[in-house]
């Protein structure tokens, strides 16, 4: 019988208790729930939270949204609709549970900070939601606005979440709050230092509340956490520093000129003021000692002269105290912030770079069909930034009739070559050829044949923006970290202008018209004297440079607006590139666009909010430059260096 008793008790305390189910724990807690507030309903929501009940988020979203009733009949919770008979009773587990009449049901009205309470305690739930798309959702509503009530939860969320990416971002999200929120300073030094090289804007604000100061003003030095003792006249103005004495009751308001007249006219007494005579208050000095003398009589209020405040200031102490009291915390977010600026500065430069790599694929892909055209033929072209523009257009007319915007790329190329290469051939024929060696002639007919295409293109196209879409594939950009970064589309540029570095070249070295263009550049007369004709060479170079500026017009037309004034945007970069880089030298072009594009960014990065000053700057500085190097970085020899 005893060996039977000893089984059944075992039995009994080996079984695990039943955890209480959300509708027990309402129940039992009934008149802590109906009359809610935030010092007392803690207990509740924590243990609901525990319970482990599916339906917990679902009363606590009703509960915060006045959807959670009492029926005053038998005490029992439901879930309430208001309606026009009263309210529609579901049960907590959300089965249709009848009508009631309004009179039957005490509806729960939680006050800001009870809802607050439930707010925090339904974050567990979301970021343990099924549904992974609800969960990321709670992730980015702590990170907007984070709260040290949301670590707890946060934690919790971590072991059993199954999607990698939401893992690491909660893992993350954990640390952010842990090295704001947390009490205990090891934990938060140890979140700081977790991140190492890691340059995000999220971390940064996170660090930067953590050096937050509060100015301070007191007779010895405190206790708290000082970040730097200020000097007036220094780091402060005298003003400002009284202003902090006079806000802590250090000091009493100071005097003004107006007040202590007023004062001093109204205590004088037998020709004297606070026994300073009369005749004797013509000095500021003197005025001070009167009033002084009625503050010590009581006859005036407590006010500080010009010397009493001076003196003041030099009795007291200024710092700049840190809001956040442990000191080896913010000393290890400085230090995390230094090392993070070190970065950041490197990362700016490597963008930077990046930025003005990009802007030179740009102007030597503007800048190559005039090199070929300047340095072989002598022939200044202003009508080489419409034959960009006429390329920008033939895409656009493309992407007209054929809506796949890769095939129409890809079809554009080609034709704005063509289509360029014919009008450059036809404008070389009818125009050009009868104005060689009179290179004024020259600008002068190319300026009158720019602006008539300009009026042609307005006419066609009108006046408007036209689109040229990118592909899909060429959306986005290429992002390293929150730093560095460039867009797909530059980076397709810079591939083109490699492409068209690589043609050219192996056009100029392995060909015979390369060889050619070469002895026409270099002595036009020997190579007439050896079969070339130099007519037909200047002929196929100019429709050649003129066709190289169609298909750059097609690429710079992919972000740029597409307007009939668009080459003149890149004209005077493209001449300016040509003449600094060496006048017909592809490599000095290559070169030239280099120096031109750094050089734009450099001065667009000290003066960001002016881009018109920083082109003028840069032509400034161009001018200087071929001063010194008139013949470009990379001087040309033969016809272009000086015929």
């Amino acid at each position: 019988m005893r060996f039977l008793l000893a089984c059944l008790l075992a039995l009994l305390f080996a079984a695990p208790l039943r955890a209480e189910t959300a509708a027990e724990i309402l129940s039992a807690n009934a008149a802590l729930v109906e009359k809610a507030s935030r010092q007392t309903i803690a207990p509740v929501i924590d243990a609901l939270g525990a319970s482990g009940d599916p339906t917990v988020s679902t009363i606590l979203a009703a509960w915060a949204e006045k959807g959670l009733g009492i029926r005053k009949s038998d005490g029992i919770f439901f879930l309430i609709t208001a309606n026009e008979g009263g309210y529609a009773l579901r049960d907590l587990t959300g089965a249709a549970a009848g009508q009631a009449a309004k009179s039957d049901i005490t509806e729960l009205k939680p006050n800001a900070g009870v809802r607050g309470m439930i707010a925090t305690a339904l974050v567990q739930f979301t970021l343990s939601d099924p549904d992974a798309t609800k969960r990321a959702a709670a992730l980015e509503s702590i990170a907007k606005d984070p709260k040290p009530e949301a670590l707890t939860p946060l934690r919790a969320a971590i072991v059993n979440e199954p999607d990698a990416t939401l893992k690491a971002q909660k893992q993350r999200l954990e640390r952010l709050l842990t090295l704001r929120f947390d009490q205990d300073s090891a934990a938060r030094i140890v979140a700081i230092n977790s991140f190492g090289a890691d340059l995000g804007l999220d971390l940064r604000g996170a660090l930067n509340p953590l050096l937050a100061t509060t100015k301070l003003a007191s007779a010895e030095p405190p206790t708290s956490n000082i970040a730097r003792e200020l000097k007036p006249g220094r780091d402060l103005t005298e003003t400002e520093a009284y202003d902090l004495l006079v806000a802590a009751n250090l000091a009493p308001a100071r005097l003004t000129i107006a007040a202590a007249r007023t004062a001093l006219i109204a205590n004088l007494v037998n020709g004297a003021v606070g026994g300073v005579p009369l005749a004797e208050l013509n000095t500021q000095a003197a005025r001070d000692r009167a009033y002084t003398a009625l503050e010590s009589a009581g006859t005036v209020p407590q006010a500080a002269t010009d010397d009493e405040a001076a003196a003041a200031l030099k009795a007291h102490h200024f710092y700049d105290i840190y809001t956040e009291p442990d000191p080896a915390v913010t000393a290890a977010a400085s230090a995390a912030l230094k090392s993070i600026g070190h970065k950041v500065a490197a990362m700016q430069a490597a963008d930077l770079a990046l930025d003005g790599l990009s802007l030179a694929s740009i102007y030597f892909l503007a800048a190559i069909g005039l090199a070929i055209t300047f340095g072989v033929m002598g022939v200044i072209n202003m009508a080489h930034g419409e034959f960009i523009t006429m390329g920008a257009y033939t895409g656009y007319v493309v992407q007209l009739y054929v809506p796949n915007y890769t095939a129409s790329i890809l079809i554009a190329l080609p034709l704005a070559f063509a289509v360029t290469f014919a009008a450059g051939v036809a404008m070389e024929r009818l125009i050009i050829r009868h104005l060689y060696k009179r290179p004024l002639e020259t600008l002068l007919a190319t300026f009158g044949i720019s602006i008539a295409l300009q009026q042609i293109l307005k006419n066609v196209f009108g006046t408007q923006a036209r689109p040229l879409t990118s592909p899909a594939w060429l959306d986005g950009a290429l992002s390293f970290n929150d730093v560095v970064s460039i867009s797909y589309i530059r980076i397709a540029i810079f591939v083109l202008a490699l492409l068209f570095l690589t043609f050219f070249l192996w056009l100029m070295k392995r060909t015979r018209l390369g060889l050619e263009v070469r002895a026409v550049t270099q002595n036009p007369t020997m190579a007439a004297s050896m079969g070339i004709n130099p007519d037909r060479i200047n002929m196929l170079t100019f429709g050649l440079g003129s066709g190289i500026a169609g298909i750059a017009g097609v690429a710079i037309g992919l972000f740029a607006k597409v307007t009939s004034e668009l080459g003149t945007d890149y004209i005077v970069q493209s001449f300016m590139t040509v003449v600094v880089g060496g006048v017909g030298n592809i490599w000095g072009a290559l070169a030239g666009a280099t120096m031109i594009g750094g050089l734009q960014k450099l001065i667009e990065f000290f003066n960001p909010s002016n881009t018109l000053a920083a082109q003028t700057y840069m032509i400034l500085f161009i001018i200087l430059f071929i001063q010194f190097r008139p013949r470009g970085i990379i001087a040309l020899k033969g016809r272009a260096a000086g015929d």
